[in-house]
This record gives C-alpha cells, sequence and structure tokens, in this order.
C-alpha cells in the first residue's frame, strides 16, 4: 500500500496521507516530481512508459516522473524516482527546481532541471515504468506531442523546458528591467 502525503493550498503538510488510487480529498493536494536530464548537446533525454502503465500508457514523456511517497520532500523523491526509473543516483546539488504547476487536479508537480552526459544504453530501466529512453531535441518532442506520441503537455511547456536549462531565472541576459 503505497501513501501519500496531503498539502494545504498553501503546501503545508496537513498531517494526513491518502493510499494511491483513492480520490485526493477536496481542499488538499498530494505532490509529483518531474525530472528532465539534459545532455551538453541540449537534448532532453526521454522516456516510453510501459503499454502495460494504467495512464499514459505507451507514450513518450520526460526523463522521470512520479509521486513523492509518505515522508518524501520533493528533492528526495526526485532523487528516488530518478533512481528508480532509470538507475541514476542524483546528488541534491546537481537538481535545479524550476518550476512549480499546481493542477486542477489537487496536485503540486514540481520540475527539476539536471545537466548531465549520460548513455542512454547503459541505464538501468525500472521494467514496471519504463519500456525505452532516447534523447531528443525540442523540434523532435513538439513532433510527438502534435503527433499524440507524447504526453498532451502545452508546447510552451516544451519551450520553457528548453529555455530554462541554460538559464537560472526566466529572463535572458539582455533584460535588464529591475524587479
Amino acid at each position: 500500500m503505497e501513501l501519500f502525503d496531503l498539502y494545504d493550498s498553501e503546501r503545508n503538510k496537513t498531517g494526513r496521507t491518502m493510499e494511491r488510487g483513492t480520490p485526493i480529498p477536496t481542499g488538499h493536494y498530494r505532490m509529483v516530481v518531474h525530472v528532465c536530464v539534459f545532455g551538453s548537446d541540449g537534448k532532453m533525454l526521454i522516456q516510453r512508459r510501459q503499454p502495460i502503465k494504467r495512464s499514459w500508457s505507451g507514450m513518450w514523456d520526460l526523463t522521470v516522473g512520479g509521486s513523492a511517497v509518505s515522508g518524501d520532500t520533493s528533492l528526495s523523491a526526485a532523487i528516488r524516482e530518478t533512481s528508480e526509473e532509470i538507475g541514476i543516483k542524483l546528488v541534491p546539488d546537481e537538481l535545479r527546481r524550476i518550476l512549480t504547476i499546481e493542477t486542477t487536479t489537487g496536485v503540486f508537480d514540481d520540475i527539476y532541471i539536471v545537466q548531465k552526459d549520460l548513455d542512454e544504453t547503459a541505464l538501468t530501466l525500472q521494467y514496471e515504468e519504463v519500456e525505452q529512453v532516447k534523447w531528443a531535441d525540442i523540434d523532435e518532442i513538439k513532433s510527438l506531442v502534435k503527433d499524440g506520441g507524447f504526453i498532451p503537455y502545452h508546447e510552451s511547456l516544451i519551450d520553457l523546458l528548453f529555455f530554462m536549462k541554460d538559464h537560472d531565472d526566466a529572463r535572458t541576459a539582455q533584460d535588464k528591467t529591475e524587479i
């Protein structure tokens, strides 16, 4: 039985948990994480979800994604999920959280970026989750989304992920606007 911590709208733990497969109680949230691994050539490592998965089966997705289980922090969940799904042991300093999406379905989705060159043929893929991985550039990912082979993220999210891999914030070096 897998348990998830529940949070309030301000992202504070409520002290309550929920079991996987049960609806998120109204007014509560659970946490999921995504990790996008980018190589020095600017490509993102993407994964094809196993056809046996209940949701988005057989579709391409970001490098890693999964739920924070009870007791996880966002960062520890990102490290654990990366190790479980593709067999890579990351340390906290390698991950940079770039975005949190608050969904209308009661989820805080934290997205991390990692810059790391990996040999995709040497990865240990979690059979229950990941069928295949490959490196893809932004145009290939957008094409997969358009053709229905990738989880249907908004094109602007894909643009933002590729932009943020090279930036520490959302402004370019040319933007001298004072905040």
